[in-house]
């Protein structure tokens, strides 16, 4: 075998011979993968299709230890370490051509302890290896919405879910890590112990070690809850949209929602004439009291001119899988988002008008109910500084074909553009784009906080071994 070439830590290249890919090798459990391997192709793949990055090396960790000993390799050769969980971040931020990425999809183990509410998770661990486990004891993290993301890339960017206006982003229920940093050792971080370190990984990204473990407080969700999905045509939206805005303004924290400018499903609860036709689908989750479920979310589905009507109960496990079918593996996908400040007739026109000229029918955009839970919590008590916000638009471009790339990725760039008059900034950072314009990326998402995080990343990691999904420049 060749020496191999690798992404440093100063953006150049640097060789690693054969003896010193052994080496690493000899201190593993796991492998390391380069482009000789056989599943070299299968292993770079994630979920985005339209992500095609050649990474020079896969290391396939089987636990901490081989954490350790790849980070020690990568310090050794001032390399840059790109950290793949569940390999779902819309931008393909775990991996870099010529990169070195610490793979730690096998590394998903989940225990829960009832008695204190508490589950520890691993780095690679997805939301349903999550909610499977913490289901059986009748139990539930706040976390995301699709059950194949990633717990670790969700969570260290905020992590908004169904039960975010009740107990606020899975970082507010983050109890503690287990990370190693840039000089290879393992460190417990928590509200007592390197807690400069915990308040940095609550929001801060992958900036500052590689967490191979999450302590999340667990709160008593289910085992059924109650799901609204009335799907109203488009032309309602002016009658549909303020509706919902005032319903969930004043309903319990418990009902968290979504309007979702999308097109009909092709399902058959709805009528075949309506398939794929532009509408708003007030598609919301209430995870209170059983027995009070049905006459919550019943005010949504009598607004008038619904064309079908999908609410009902269902089991937590199945809620959370609920928009599975719609993000397949391999599709093309490119996300934005951007904080609104109102909802109001103006907003919504031009949200319809972008979603009937969307160029394809998967894309969506998607209107976040924010607040409550989410913004008791003070701006400086994590890097996640943007909690004021009542609303939150995630701009979703999804599609079939590459060769469909840019026409999709211009429509959710115009809709950001178009939102920029009807808000005070920020960015949620797990709907990044291709992360453009960095700088005004992290002012908006950390906003006074991103200093305190310079600081912090110069302690922990001052060669910038982890550049993260954002790299945060370690202050001088």
């Amino acid at each position: 075998m060749d020496e191999l070439k690798l992404k440093t830590t100063d953006g150049g290249m640097t060789a690693v011979s054969p003896d010193g890919l052994a080496a690493l090798q000899s201190n593993l459990r796991g492998e390391v993968i380069t482009a000789f391997h056989e599943s070299y192709d299968s292993l770079r793949s994630v979920w985005n299709g339209l992500i095609d990055k050649k990474p020079g090396a896969l290391i396939r960790c089987t636990g901490v230890a081989d954490v350790m000993a790849a980070v020690r390799f990568a310090r050794q050769h001032r390399l840059s370490v790109f950290v793949r969980g569940g390999g779902h971040n819309v931008a393909g931020a775990c991996l870099a051509d010529n990169g070195l990425t610490l793979d730690l999809s096998r590394m998903r183990r989940v225990q829960v302890d009832p008695q204190r509410r508490t589950a520890l998770v691993q780095g690679g661990a997805r939301l349903g290896d999550l909610d499977h486990e913490t289901q059986a004891f009748g139990l539930a993290a706040p976390v995301g919405v699709v059950s194949a993301t990633g717990v670790a890339g969700l969570t260290l960017h905020g992590g908004i879910g169904w039960l975010l206006r009740k107990h606020g982003l899975s970082i507010d229920n983050l109890l503690s890590v287990e990370i190693v940093t840039s000089d290879g050792q393992l460190k417990k971080a928590d509200h007592h112990q390197n807690a400069d370190l915990f308040w940095a990984v609550r929001g801060g990204g992958g900036n500052f070690g590689v967490v191979t473990s999450f302590e999340f407080q667990l709160h008593p969700v289910g085992p059924q809850v109650w799901m609204s999905a009335p799907i109203y045509p488009l032309e309602h939206a002016h009658e549909v949209i303020p509706f919902f805005r005032d319903y969930l303004a004043q309903a319990p924290d418990e009902l968290m929602g979504l309007g979702v400018f999308w097109s009909a499903p092709e399902v058959p609860e709805v009528p075949q004439r309506w398939h794929g036709a532009p509408v708003v689908i007030l598609l919301s989750c209430y995870t209170g009291p059983f027995d009070r479920g049905e006459e919550i979310i019943a005010p949504l589905r009598r607004i008038g001119g619904a064309v079908a009507d999908l609410s009902g109960p269902m089991r937590w496990t199945d809620m959370q899988k609920f928009l599975d079918a719609d993000y397949p593996d391999g599709a093309f996908y490119y996300w934005k988002s951007i904080y609104l400040d109102r909802l109001d007739d103006e907003v919504i026109a031009v949200l319809s008008g972008h979603t009937a000229a969307r160029p394809s029918p998967q894309s969506s955009i998607d209107v976040w109910t924010l607040g409550r839970a989410m913004e008791r919590v003070k701006p400086s008590e994590t890097p996640f500084y943007k909690r004021d916000a009542p609303y939150l638009i995630g701009i979703e471009a999804n599609w079939q074909n590459r060769a469909d790339a840019d026409a999709n990725i211009a429509w959710a760039r115009s809709v950001f553009e178009d939102m920029k008059p009807f808000t005070r900034g920020g960015d949620y950072l797990n709907f990044p784009g291709f992360f453009e314009d960095r700088e005004r990326l992290l002012r908006g998402a950390y906003g006074p906080n991103l200093e305190r995080l310079r600081v912090i990343k110069a302690q922990y990691d001052p060669t910038n071994i982890f550049p993260g999904a954002l790299t945060i420049a370690p202050a001088a």
